[in-house]
């Protein structure tokens, strides 16, 4: 008896460091994604793609290997929530501006702070919101890569349509949601080629394999391509099983001999 609960508290003591160790890790998902309509004028465009920091501070592990690697940051939502300090916020803003220009989205915890004093933040740093909006990059043949940004779709904030309206019709279009859902609203018209996504966190707990979301992956949909994270924080507890924690460096190009 006693030697059988020994062996319980040892297994149990191993899986917890397991589970704070998958909580803490610094991937780098790197991903190759190639369609044959990308403008051949733009070359190849690298996102680095994070989402649901949370309250953990960015590493350095994860910004020196991308610096120099890709050309646009993208936040993708949860940045920080209830009980962290803006000091923190700003250092990881500040961190993630050293590999280039930062764009943000809302996310759903993102409104539990003072999102006006965010709001504030983000402006002062020269970072980008995309709320329901897009900004557009030119090459200098003409050809347009353009990312659109919605907002927090729990609130009913998001508004696919006006985001639209702000991209050019004729570029290679790349929606950031905090949301995967968001994919519900994308229709065949709206020529929008790739989705980068988090919020779920992947599970983030699975147990015997299973848990109400699904890991991170990359899925190819109807209408587009989307990438759901399991982000780089935690929530509630900060433990993973089965859903390690990542970000992504995302090369998206025309070789369509590698489409993926």
């Amino acid at each position: 008896m006693v030697f059988a609960l020994v062996s319980l508290f040892i297994i149990g003591g191993c899986l917890l460091i397991y589970m704070l160790r998958e909580a803490f890790l610094n991937n780098i998902i790197e991903h190759e994604l190639c369609f044959p309509d990308f403008p051949k004028s733009l070359g190849s465009v690298s996102i680095f793609f994070i989402s649901d920091i949370h309250r953990r501070t960015v590493s350095d592990h994860v910004i020196n290997p991308v610096i120099g690697k890709a050309d646009i940051v993208v936040i993708g939502g949860d940045l920080t929530e209830k009980g962290v300090s803006f000091e923190k916020v700003k250092t990881n803003l500040k961190k993630l501006k050293q590999i280039g220009p930062v764009y943000f989205v809302w996310g759903n915890n993102d409104y539990e702070v003072d999102y006006h004093k965010l709001d504030a933040l983000l402006l002062e740093l020269g970072i980008k919101i995309l709320a329901n909006t897009a900004v557009t990059f030119e090459s200098g043949q003409g050809d347009k890569f353009c990312l659109l940004g919605v907002d927090d779709l729990s609130q009913e904030r998001d508004r696919l349509d006006l985001a639209l309206l702000d991209a050019e019709d004729s570029s290679f279009k790349v929606l950031a949601s905090h949301y995967p859902n968001i994919t519900d609203k994308i229709l065949p018209e709206h020529n929008i080629r790739l989705v980068l996504s988090g919020h779920t966190h992947g599970g983030q707990i699975h147990i015997f394999g299973y848990s109400p979301h699904e890991r991170g992956k990359i899925k190819k949909l109807e209408n587009t391509v989307l990438l759901i994270s399991n982000g780089y924080g935690t929530t509630s507890i900060p433990l993973r099983l089965g859903a390690p924690a990542e970000c992504h460096l995302i090369t998206l190009n025309g070789n369509s001999e590698k489409e993926g």
